[in-house]
């Protein structure tokens, strides 16, 4: 059954080349994306259930043993990125099958999207620094065609800056790998969990620093963070959605992954990452209040809450880190949500500029009610689940007496609350600057705004499941960050002793 782990990867890749071949129709283009999509949600939450009864499921390919072939890996952490992130990819491609902008005019989108699909799912699977360098690539290659679909100035700057970062990323990434193969003989990640210890104290603070500011690139960490404001907002809504909720979470997945399983107890950065976590969270929220186009304003909101996750890494307690992993479930959702509703407002007032939309709760309640629950969620309002996972966090902030990071913590819950409620004054409770037409969400045909609704929906109710069954998805969020803090129960299953 461990051979199944391989499939979240090998079948996007499947998918995609399926979609090469089908590509003059793209119906069949649709029930091939869509179709392996379902099926690795399907494989991810077996995979899931199975990893928290009985353990984790580790793969080696070709049958040759760590350290020398290539491990894959399926931890609870894992395992559980895996579900999030294969959920927000289907509905996420549900919604562009409804928009078809970008789906419908680029015959290259559902394969582009299905590589993006298995890099992902190879990020959070593979269990060597090499391959994880690569599965970053496949995303970096799939995400700048995504992101420049439309061919606009605007969107080709954007995306070369984004390219530009990541190829920095990925040289500063392969630096690394360099000196730590160079310094240990070796790559696996659970080899290395013995062999850093082995190195000089100050070698070791500097690869766990660096692999920071590799991961820190990705998941736009202060000061890490300046190209995402300007590269998200231009692409097609269900592009922007995507990366939104999910690539900069590889980041901190890699983040995480690395801090816990690669560096000493003694050596890791806490403080650093404390400090990082409190100016990312306050840098992204001042840059969000001062934006007037919703997008921008979800934009810099990306930044502000990747300073949550990493808080609770940074306390490296049981608790902290289980509020992280639960701050990360909710996040992806929500955001995810907050983005494709963004795409719903540009759909029907044609712009997404505050300054020149308004009314639309009282054209379109159904729009409203779509934005209301996950910016409410996403400002941390009781009782829903940015509440659960933000109270989390601040009781291990003060059960570790880091009073700082936690007061922080709530003050940029006000400022979000009030950004989010400077979005809900201008576009959906303000006065209307003009007709903007039917109401487009009401029509029914295949291709309208009712699919797109129907996707955004979808995951706005998932995000009130979540509040519903936060004490055993903390419970889970617990394991998990047990399992993270003590890696010699990921080291025996991959290294076999």
């Amino acid at each position: 059954m461990n051979n199944l782990i391989v499939l979240p990867v090998a079948l996007p890749l499947i998918g995609a080349a399926v979609c090469i071949l089908v590509g003059k129709s793209r119906t069949a283009q649709r029930f091939v994306s869509i179709a392996t999509l379902v099926a690795v949600a399907a494989i991810a939450v077996w995979m899931v259930i199975d990893v928290d009864a009985n353990g984790t499921l580790v793969t080696q390919a070709g049958g040759w043993r760590a350290p020398i072939g290539i491990s894959l890996v399926a931890d609870r952490f894992a395992a559980m990125m895996l579900v999030v992130s294969a959920i927000v990819l289907l509905a996420v491609l549900v919604y562009a099958v409804g928009q078809r902008d970008a789906e419908g005019n680029h015959v290259g989108f559902h394969p582009v999207y299905l590589v993006l699909s298995a890099g992902v799912a190879s990020s959070f699977l593979t269990g060597d620094l090499f391959n994880l360098f690569v599965s970053f690539e496949v995303m970096l290659t799939a995400s700048y065609v995504l992101i420049t679909l439309g061919g606009s100035k605007a969107q080709v700057r954007a995306g070369m800056t984004y390219v530009v970062i990541s190829l920095l990323a990925s040289t500063l990434f392969l630096a690394a790998l360099a000196i730590t193969y160079m310094a240990t003989g070796t790559v696996n990640m659970a080899d290395l969990s013995g062999r850093i210890a082995e190195l000089p104290e100050g070698l070791r603070s500097a690869l766990g620093l660096l692999l920071i500011v590799v991961f820190g690139i990705k998941a736009a960490l202060f000061p890490l963070y300046f190209w995402l404001p300007d590269s998200y907002p231009t692409a097609p809504s269900p592009v922007t959605a995507v990366f939104a909720g999910l690539l900069t979470k590889v980041g901190v997945y890699a983040i995480i992954r690395s801090q816990t399983l690669l560096i000493p107890a003694p050596d890791r950065a806490g403080t650093v990452l404390l400090v990082v976590a409190a100016l990312t969270m306050l840098v992204g929220v001042f840059g969000a209040i001062s934006q007037n186009d919703v997008k921008r304003v979800l934009s810099f909101h990306i930044v502000s809450q990747i300073g949550y996750m990493i808080m609770g890494l940074g306390l490296f307690t049981v608790a902290g880190l289980a509020g992280a992993l639960l701050y990360i479930i909710h996040h992806i959702i929500v955001k995810t949500t907050l983005f494709l509703t963004s795409g719903l407002i540009e759909h029907t007032g044609g712009t997404g500029r505050l300054a020149r939309i308004g009314g639309i709760a009282r054209r379109l309640p159904v729009l409203a009610a779509l934005f209301l629950l996950p910016a409410l969620s996403l400002a941390g309002i009781p009782p829903f689940s940015g509440f659960v996972a933000k109270l989390a966090l601040v009781s291990a902030g003060l059960d570790s007496g880091q009073y700082a990071v936690v007061a922080i913590s709530l003050v940029v819950s006000l400022f979000t609350l009030f950004s989010m409620t400077k979005i809900w004054a201008g576009a959906f409770w303000g006065e209307s600057h003009g007709d903007n037409g039917t109401d487009l969400i009401v029509e029914g045909r295949l291709g309208t705004p009712r699919v797109m609704t129907l996707a955004t929906g979808s995951l706005a109710a998932l995000s009130i499941a979540i509040a519903i069954a936060s004490g055993p998805l903390y419970r889970f969020s617990e394991r998990a960050a047990d399992d993270l803090l003590h890696p010699a129960r990921y080291v025996m299953e991959v290294m076999g002793r």
